[in-house]
């Protein structure tokens, strides 16, 4: 598997708040203090309005800004860090917050640094390195969490660590490679040549499979995110609305024409009755499953009239070719609405055993509620 480092496009990404030197702390420890350095392609900065004030002063200040002069000490050439790259966290108006201290800002903040990480994440020739050390506790959290929820195996998440005399100084952005005098706290002389930085990195479960591909490929909430990830934990739930032919998970609806749910119906009534639907042989037409389907319409959703003239167009019986498309159909919607993960419960499953193929729907009543009767 290639290594993040080999990556043609590697992103650092970090949270700050007013201490900015968790930017040339953490690439120091990439790209220069690294068995195999990763030197980022484009840095990537999520902070406030305070905090990108300070990361363009002591950073980026044309002529003695401290990630030009790391750049200069260590030869790092080609590292994109503009002022376009520093993410000014905006509240549900678009207004750029200036602290994150209430719970809707906090909200906010969760929700502006998940599609930030849902975005960078969509290229897969990219690597993205995320540190957590910078700004407030939360913001440090709903990184890493976002980097969990869309994070590929290419990605990493870690903490720098700094000597400790040195670490939190105003004036201490990354060990130099010449004696250069800064002052602690106490007003003691330190030589920042003699500092130590370096990389802890975190270990994090990777939960993107659970997220459906409308996520994966627009703009993501934290909450809207959690909550797919979430549709994996406990029991099914599955709700059919009767009365308007529609089929929900949770909160989810799950877009089925309403030859695919009755389809559904009758595969998920044989299941629970410990039957499976075995395909019929090729050229085969099953009579007795179009005559089920048919009472299955009339058992479930005739009496609502919502098709006066429903018909499966199946007057020869159900065909091998007719169960596939039902079944495609019907697991894509599944997948589509809550991701893959997600919907396997709920998906229509195939057993293949020689010359014989069988299908089943593995919920039981108890997973199942039926309203609008």
């Amino acid at each position: 598997m290639k290594q993040p480092h080999e990556y043609p496009k590697r992103i650092l990404l970090a949270v700050s708040g007013m201490s900015p030197q968790i930017v040339t702390e953490t690439v120091y420890a990439l790209a220069v203090n690294h068995v195999e350095p990763f030197v980022p392609t484009e840095i990537h900065l999520i902070t406030t309005q305070s905090g990108a004030r300070q990361a363009k002063l002591q950073l980026l200040a044309e002529g003695n800004g401290q990630f030009w002069q790391l750049c200069a000490h260590y030869s790092l050439s080609d590292i994109r860090f503009t002022e376009q790259n520093i993410h000014i966290i905006e509240d549900r108006q678009g207004l750029v917050l200036d602290d994150i201290k209430t719970p809707e800002q906090n909200e906010a903040a969760a929700d502006f640094i998940t599609a930030i990480v849902s975005e960078l994440s969509r290229d897969d020739d990219t690597a993205i390195h995320v540190s957590i050390a910078g700004g407030r506790k939360t913001m440090g959290y709903y990184l890493g969490y976002a980097l969990s929820l869309y994070g590929r195996p290419q990605d990493r998440l870690s903490h720098v660590l700094v000597t400790d005399r040195y670490e939190s100084l105003k004036d201490f952005f990354y060990p130099t490679p010449d004696s250069q005098v800064i002052y602690d706290k106490d007003n003691h002389a330190l030589d920042a040549k003699e500092a130590e930085v370096m990389l802890a990195e975190i270990p994090f479960v990777r939960l993107r499979e659970g997220i459906p591909d409308h996520l994966l490929e627009g703009r993501s909430s934290f909450n809207e995110s959690v909550k797919f990830v979430r549709l994996r934990e406990g029991e099914p739930n599955l709700r059919i609305n009767l009365a308007d032919a529609t089929i929900w998970v949770k909160d989810i609806q799950i877009n089925l024409t309403q030859t695919n749910l009755v389809f559904y119906l009758w595969t998920m009534e044989h299941s629970m009755n410990r039957e499976f639907i075995k395909r019929p042989g090729n050229n085969e037409n099953n009579k007795k499953y179009s005559n089920e389907l048919d009472d299955i319409y009339e058992k479930y959703l005739g009496k609502h009239k919502l098709n006066n003239k429903f018909s499966l167009t199946l007057a020869l019986g159900v065909t091998g070719v007719w169960l596939n498309d039902r079944i495609n159909q019907v697991n894509e919607a599944f997948n589509i609405a809550l991701g893959k993960h997600a919907a396997r419960r709920y998906c229509v499953q195939t057993i293949k055993e020689y010359r014989n193929t069988r299908y089943f729907i593995d919920l039981t009543k108890d997973h199942v509620q039926f309203e609008g009767n």
